[in-house]
């Protein structure tokens, strides 16, 4: 596979949940499935042992960063899909994680700088460069909310000129910080070598149709690596193709595509527990899965996470105003097949 090639033609990256039992425990069978979904979804990567998929699953009272990985990877077998592993910790854990991923044949690191919140900007650059030795890496910026930091322009700036950086995902949820990323790649001059990719959760569509203003240049977003493209995903893969449509054809875009890009928004606020700062983010999309049947709960590793109060109500009442965002039918039609191969 050609990695930058394909990432620059812009795929949808769902960020892989972690499948649960009653007893907390991992449930392969359905973990399988659900790679399997995201593949005949029309996802052109998954992405695992990332926030979604719950950054505890390396505690070692856990031991199920390598599991997950490996199942993902025979799950995928063969398919020509991006392999991306959720990257973290200081620099000797991260690069163990690097090394086992690179080993199950994963294309690229997602690198959480979690770990990082107090350090200075070359001390997470030198961290990168290490990583980028063993694996091409994929840039991150994490929100703060749940457990980033805000990175300035001059972390980027430097960042974009490491060599084997082949993407960036942008999840701050804020327009000024993800402005810095893109300034910083097109100032850098590596617009043609860096694939940006939404994270933005709050934005996605929007991002996704701008052509930003950087370096003199217009830039654009290639696709998206995003929790909330783990459920509902045929439909999201959708609404990607229709923005590559729509720069394609000129860029106009319509007040229903505005319109839909905020139907994607509030459907995010309501899964990802925005009224609650995030707490239920993660149980949120599992709801999804469960309702669709291919998790059977929406169980965390933490006992305590779960959804907000009220949040239930909410997730009812987007289900119910937006079924064109979901993809019920989809999963119906599959669901035994998944569960079965």
């Amino acid at each position: 596979m050609d990695l930058r090639k394909r990432l620059f033609e812009g795929v949808a990256i769902p960020a892989h949940p972690l499948a649960l039992n009653a007893q907390r425990k991992l449930d392969e069978r359905r973990q399988a499935a659900l790679t399997r979904y995201y593949v005949d979804a029309g996802a052109g990567g998954v992405a695992v042992g990332v926030h979604t998929t719950q950054f505890a699953i390396r505690e070692p009272r856990f031991g199920l960063f390598e599991p997950v990985l490996k199942l993902a990877a025979v799950a995928l077998g063969d398919r020509p899909v991006i392999r991306v592993a959720g990257i973290c910790g200081k620099t000797g854990q991260a690069l163990r994680e690097a090394k086992f991923a690179a080993d199950w044949g994963y294309h690229a690191g997602l690198l959480s700088l979690s770990a990082f919140r107090d350090d200075s900007v070359e001390a997470m650059l030198d961290h990168a460069r290490a990583v980028a030795e063993v694996l091409p890496v994929f840039g991150f910026y994490l929100q703060p909310a749940v457990g980033g930091r805000v990175l300035p322009y001059a972390f980027w700036r430097k960042f974009a000129e490491i060599e084997n950086v082949v993407a960036i995902k942008m999840a701050p949820f804020n327009r000024y910080q993800t402005l810095d990323v893109i300034r910083a790649v097109a100032d850098a001059g590596r617009t043609d070598s860096i694939a940006l990719y939404t994270g933005n959760d709050d934005q996605i569509l929007g991002d996704l149709l701008t052509a930003f203003p950087a370096g003199g240049q217009t830039v654009r977003i290639s696709g998206g690596l995003l929790g909330h493209w783990s459920v509902w995903t045929s439909a999201a893969v959708k609404h990607l193709e229709l923005a590559k449509q729509i720069h394609a054809n000129g860029g106009g875009i319509s007040k229903e595509i505005l319109t839909l890009a905020a139907e994607i928004t509030d459907s995010n606020a309501a899964l990802f527990d925005a009224a609650n700062g995030f707490h239920g983010c993660i149980a949120g999309l599992h709801e999804i899965l469960r309702r669709q049947g291919l998790l059977e709960g929406r169980w965390c590793l933490d006992e305590h996470e779960d959804l907000s109060p009220g949040q239930m109500e909410e997730i009812d009442r987007v289900c119910r105003q937006y079924p064109h965002l979901t993809d019920d039918q989809f999963v119906e039609e599959n669901l035994h097949r998944w569960l079965n191969a």
